[in-house]
Order: C-alpha cells, then sequence, then structure tokens
C-alpha cells in the first residue's frame, strides 16, 4: 500500500524551503525545541531501522515531523546514537526523497552519524521496513553545504527516484558552538 505525498505548490515552496532551512541551521544544536519523537513504525511500510555495514551503523528510528515552529525534528541530543526518519518526506522505496536525519555528536560523544563523512560513491545503505523487509540503496554521492546555504530543495524537493537522503552536521563549529557546515548523503534504491 502506497502513502501518496501532497504536491508543493508554488506558493507553498518557498515557506517549505524557510522551514527546512531554519531546521538545518538549528538541526544539530544539542540546543532548542525537543522533538515528540516515536520508534514505532505506524505502517508495515514505513521503516523501521537503517544500517550501513561500511561504517558500522545499525540504528533504530525514530518518527520525525515538524516542530511548532514548522522547522523539521531532529532526534533529541539523549538519542544521539539513533536516527529519524523525516515523515513529511517519501517513505523509504517509493518515489521521491526519503530523508534520515542523525546527529554527528551529542552529549556522550560521537553519535550514530560520526562516520558518515567516510561514505563513498557505491557504498550500501540497507532500510529495514517495519515488516522486515530490508531496501538496499547505493550512494551516489555526498556533499557538505554551509548551514545558510543548505540545498533543502535538493534534499527534500520531489525527484522520481526512488531517493534516500542522509543528513548530519559535518563538525565545524562557529565561535558560539553551533555546527556551520552539514553532510548529506544521496543514495538510490537498487534496482
Amino acid at each position: 500500500m502506497s502513502r501518496s505525498r501532497p504536491s508543493l505548490s508554488v506558493l507553498a515552496l518557498p515557506a517549505l524551503l524557510a522551514s527546512v532551512l531554519g531546521a538545518v541551521l538549528a538541526g544539530c544544536s544539542l540546543g532548542g525545541e525537543r522533538p515528540a519523537a516515536s520508534a514505532t513504525p505506524a505502517s508495515p511500510e514505513e521503516p523501521a531501522g537503517v544500517s550501513i555495514p561500511s561504517i558500522g551503523v545499525r540504528s533504530q528510528l525514530l518518527r520525525l515531523g515538524l516542530n511548532k515552529d514548522a522547522t523539521v525534528q531532529v532526534p533529541p541530543p539523549e538519542k544521539g546514537k539513533t536516527a529519524g526518519w523525516y515523515t513529511g518526506g517519501a517513505v523509504p522505496g517509493e518515489r521521491g526523497p526519503a530523508v534520515i536525519i542523525g546527529h554527528d555528536d551529542g552529549p556522550d560523544g560521537q553519535a550514530v552519524f560520526h562516520e558518515l563523512h567516510r561514505l563513498g560513491k557505491g557504498d550500501v545503505v540497507d532500510v529495514e521496513r517495519g515488516d522486515g523487509t530490508v531496501l538496499h540503496f547505493t550512494v551516489t554521492g555526498t556533499e557538505k553545504v554551509a548551514k545558510n546555504s543548505f540545498p533543502a530543495k535538493k534534499v527534500y524537493g520531489d525527484t522520481t527516484e526512488r531517493a534516500l537522503r542522509l543528513v548530519t552536521c559535518a563538525c565545524e563549529l562557529d565561535a558560539n558552538g553551533h555546527p556551520v557546515r552539514s553532510l548529506i548523503v544521496y543514495a538510490t534504491l537498487k534496482s
């Protein structure tokens, strides 16, 4: 059973991009509004876990939505070893970008996506659905970007591919201790 995603109107896109950019600017900080995240898939098709064998990642997935200020939720700092799936995007395996967000570092040190920078073209990312089916995605590229020029449309915008995006901070901090760059891993479903 497929879940259809609402299409974005030309008028709604700027608001969405501003919302996403706001989340990205604050997303990796350890303070701020904390999401009410759930670790239970709402349906058998939704993702329950992610694993990246080449860097030793294996994590359940929290369900992430939007904060009250319309920014994208991130896993709470105390769940730094757990990644989260943004429910406003595609379900992994369906057409469109499925987005999984995780911290690079947390209050207890290295977090779930600390080694994400080691991924390269051809590496595999596995996403397990609630029904136990495992989907295999192949990395097609990576990109480090400044937080103030985050490519929200490229990450969250419509695509005909069955795409996966992994997002974390690139661990370069400004004078206030806030991350200044994001790391994005792009992947597509293996056929």
